[in-house]
């Protein structure tokens, strides 16, 4: 097995992955296995495995935070971010520890965060995974996830947040119900719980999470429970436990103009 350490280059423009591909070149300790937007950022880890990742922050259709958090933290490689954000913005990935390079690349920066990286994945191939700030960063970010993406064979689905009626746990998966259709997404409800807006995505139940603004009825059940049916025409049971919370919640919501 080769010693070099794998990258992958993520990033919707072309001209800005050749020059990341050219100046990794002049480096004989890394291999290049693979560059593709961020639409493809997800397929392409699982097929290439790379250890090294310089990703693009910003990217059209799925930017560099949505992919991270399809791939999942804990299974993705180290993570150089390349990013065009201003100064001021960079000052949360600094405030992490996230390293990042701020296009256009300069060849002394990219050297320095180039040997970062490797000394960070050499520390994970010995078993002592680097401490870095992305986990930090991403359960920051994730409180305005506005979009979640879904493998689906051999596409990517991303889906609006807002059009999310409700979720059940399916094994150590999720479905997620949106719009009149289901789609299995690899996370598990505990994941899925930290990520949406507590304001309006609530945990009724441990198998289920719903859309507070798609709840329509609240029907008594037996024992304390109640049932939500929601504009969907969805049926979902509200445990006891957690329902004076999700009713206090509920209550706090702007009413729904006519």
């Amino acid at each position: 097995m080769s010693d070099r350490v794998r990258v992958l280059i993520v990033d919707d423009e072309p001209l800005a992955r050749q020059a990341i591909r050219l100046m990794l070149a002049e480096d004989a300790e890394v291999e290049v296995v693979g560059e593709c937007s961020g639409v493809d950022g997800a397929e392409t880890i699982e097929h290439t495995q790379p250890e090294l990742l310089f990703l693009d922050v910003q990217m059209p259709e799925v930017d560099g935070f949505d992919l991270l958090e399809t791939v999942g933290i804990d299974r993705a490689p180290t993570v150089v971010f390349v990013t065009a954000y201003s100064e001021h913005a960079l000052r949360a990935f600094e405030v992490h520890a996230v390293d990042y390079l701020l296009k256009p690349v300069s060849d002394e920066r990219f050297t320095d965060a180039l040997a970062r990286a490797k000394e960070q994945v050499r520390s994970r191939r010995r078993g002592q995974p680097a401490e870095t700030g992305v986990g930090a960063l991403l359960r920051e970010r994730s409180r305005r996830t506005s979009r979640i993406l879904v493998r689906d064979r051999d596409r990517t689905r991303i889906i609006d947040v807002d059009t999310i009626d409700w979720i059940e746990a399916a094994d150590y998966y999720a479905m997620i119900h949106a719009e009149g259709q289901s789609h299995l997404l690899r996370e598990t409800m505990n994941q899925l719980e930290e990520r949406l807006d507590p304001a309006r995505f609530y945990r009724v139940h441990r198998s289920a999470i719903v859309h507070i603004e798609r709840v329509r009825e609240i029907r008594p059940l037996v024992r304390g429970d109640r049932l939500l049916v929601l504009a969907d025409g969805a049926r979902v049971r509200l445990s006891r436990s957690r329902r004076e919370a999700f009713e206090r919640l509920l209550g706090a919501l702007p009413r729904r103009s006519s």
